[in-house]
């Protein structure tokens, strides 16, 4: 379908598809819901902002993430523990980076 300003038939706007594909969406929803409140908000917020702008090398990372333990990631995420090598991608540095940026007051 095409993007129009025009009305549709049924009175509103036509807005053009979500620019987000089924994978990246089942990946924000799974960074939202994952039963820890602390790194769902960071994970969740991150997926937001910046989810749809990874290179398909860095979803492949984030999914990594989501498969590890809650308390494992938030660790790493704060500075509390190293993560092991397999862990420490550009991915998790953009999102620690996030968290920082997201820290500072306004």
């Amino acid at each position: 379908m095409r993007y129009s300003a025009a009305p549709s038939a049924l009175g509103g706007p036509i807005f053009p598809p979500d620019p987000m594909d089924d994978h990246r969406k089942k990946l924000k929803f799974r960074a939202w819901r994952r039963g820890f409140r602390e790194i769902d908000l960071i994970l969740g917020r991150f997926a937001d902002a910046r989810l749809p702008a990874l290179t398909s090398g860095q979803v492949d990372e984030f999914e990594r993430l989501l498969d590890a333990p809650d308390q494992d990631v938030y660790a790493w995420i704060v500075g509390a523990e190293a993560p092991p090598a397999e862990y420490e991608t550009e991915t998790l540095a953009l999102i620690r980076a996030f968290t920082a940026e997201a820290a500072q007051p306004r």
